[in-house]
């Protein structure tokens, strides 16, 4: 049986061969040829030694390719229901896309959430009638004592996606969109690019390890290049990537297919020639460098906000970010956690699975450790990893974040439909392509406008959870609003879950689960102590 296709078709060639002289009838050589492409098929997969499958099963082990390639489409299409999907389910897909074409936004029938199953989650409401907020004044100052241009955020912005990563008609679009909307646009650490420019949209530059757009021929950090770049106005804030929630601890390699004349400008790079990310930073080796590091960039920028991104990995590692600030007396303006769920970086399976820690628990650590160091008045904290909702920025706000950002969220207000080929250049609606004709399909008035409209909508949910719960401005969410499901008969406030640490409690008598991590913290390697 598992050659029987095979020898059909070695039957239909000889009959479509001979039939003509048989029957004296026309030869189709159409046909003869079609037999014959498939027999040699057949041959080859007998005879290769590449797939153990096509060479025990040949013509018919095809359609298990076949069935995989399609396997994706046929399950969102046609099999998942509204709650189903990973890394987002059909349901978030669909809030986005209509609140980014001001279509709807809305459900009806109750949800389709198991509210019993454990880990659900909801705020409290209130019968307290706060006054009204409008979605352009949910905003939050960014500048420390040290800083002397502040910037006024939106309590919602786009996160960290670079040019290369993504196509220049995607990066055109997301920037109007934040030009429009009045909120701000990371650069991802591949640099400023000229499409990062055209609109003028608020941005935070980030620079990462490779540090592109600042650095010289060795790949090291370029202070005369920063201070050029710092200088443009529409650089409000500059972030430095520690480590990413994609993967953290791990570099990366843009290959030179990819590395373009104008990716190439971008960041500073040769054209054509694969751009290394190294996976730590030439410029600091400690916490007491980092923090020097902050302070010149500070300098150099002019006074803007200067902060860390990282994914929380080895908790001594913060703290020691943290003993460092109280030594120097300065530090980061604001500090980005990134949750190690993953977001549009392609990394190997084991980093999003099983490296470093999850958003939640990595904001409420950062956040009480700032607390405990008495920072956190100083130092502003965000948030970003699958925050897409109202509700999720609700729960993140309420743990500690003063912002949040999203990268996949605005992705989707976009066009994008979860393909999972953002790593191959074939990303079918032209988002994280190179690809020219790919990218012809999103045209950048419209989808600028969506971006636009999804950051409003959800800053507007935002402000119409935060007024049924009673309350009227970001700050005041806090733990105790929200409660979580842990099992069919139990029910526990956020802050019982997760307790906030006394201010100030880590520099003299730190709790007994806090004593470890600030003996094994040393200002002078990121090392563990003792």
């Amino acid at each position: 049986m598992r050659y029987l296709p095979l020898l059909l078709t070695f039957v239909l060639l000889i009959a479509a061969t001979i039939l003509p002289f048989v029957a004296y009838r026309p030869s189709h050589h159409w046909s003869i040829l079609l037999f014959l492409v498939i027999a040699a098929i057949g041959i080859w997969d007998l005879l290769q030694r590449r797939h153990t499958l096509l060479r025990n099963y040949p013509l018919i082990g095809h359609f298990r390719w076949l069935a995989e390639a399609i396997r994706p489409q046929v399950r969102q299409y046609f099999v998942e229901s509204g709650t189903d999907g990973r890394p987002f389910d059909r349901n978030e897909r669909s809030v986005i896309y209509e609140r980014a074409k001001e279509t709807a936004g809305v459900v009806p029938f109750g949800t389709e959430l198991d509210v019993t199953a454990e880990g659900y989650e909801w705020i409290g409401a209130s019968l307290a009638a706060p006054g009204q907020k409008s979605p352009s004044s949910l905003r939050v100052t960014v500048g420390g004592p040290n800083c002397s241009s502040p910037y006024s955020c939106s309590v919602f912005n786009i996160s960290a996606m670079s040019f290369g990563a993504l196509g220049q008609a995607a990066i055109r679009a997301l920037n109007k969109g934040a030009a429009m909307g009045e909120f701000a646009h990371d650069t991802g650490e591949g640099g400023i690019s000229m499409y990062h420019k055209e609109f003028g949209g608020d941005l935070i530059w980030e620079i990462g390890t490779g540090y592109f757009g600042c650095r010289n021929r060795n790949g090291r950090f370029d202070p005369t290049q920063f201070a050029d770049q710092a200088a443009l106005p529409q650089v409000k804030m500059i972030e430095i990537k520690l480590s990413q929630g994609a993967k953290p601890g791990h570099g990366g390699v843009l290959p030179a297919a990819k590395v373009t004349d104008e990716i190439a400008r971008a960041r500073g790079v040769d054209a054509h020639q694969d751009c290394l990310s190294p996976d730590h930073h030439s410029a600091f080796t400690t916490p007491r460098e980092l923090i020097h590091f902050i302070t010149e960039l500070r300098e150099l920028s002019g006074g803007k906000p200067i902060g860390i991104k990282l994914c929380i990995g080895h908790r001594w590692e913060f703290l020691a970010i943290c003993k460092a600030i109280v030594a120097e007396g300065t530090g980061p303006d604001f500090v980005v956690i990134d949750g190690a769920e993953g977001g549009t970086a392609a990394a190997p399976m084991e980093f999003p699975d099983h490296v470093g820690m999850p958003l939640r628990e990595g904001l409420v650590f950062a956040h009480n450790a700032l607390l405990g160091y008495d920072l956190r008045d100083k130092i502003r904290l965000a948030a970003s990893g699958k925050i897409i909702t109202g509700f999720r920025l609700a729960a993140n706000l309420a743990l500690g974040a003063d912002w949040c950002n999203s990268a996949r969220g605005f992705m989707f207000s976009l066009g994008c439909v979860q393909s999972l080929k953002c790593h191959t250049n074939r990303c079918p609606t032209g988002i994280t392509t190179q690809s020219r004709t790919r990218q012809r399909g999103l045209d950048i008035a419209d989808k600028s406008q969506r971006v636009a409209n999804f950051h409003r909508e959800t800053v507007t949910t935002l402000g119409q959870i935060m007024r049924a719960a009673g309350i009227s401005e970001p700050s005041e969410l806090q733990p105790h609003h929200l409660y979580r499901r842990l099992s069919a008969t139990e029910i526990r406030r956020f802050d019982d879950l997760y307790p906030t640490v006394a201010r100030g409690s880590l520099l003299k008598d730190p709790p007994r689960d806090w004593v470890a991590g600030c003996r094994e913290a040393c200002v002078d390697s990121f090392q563990r102590a003792g």
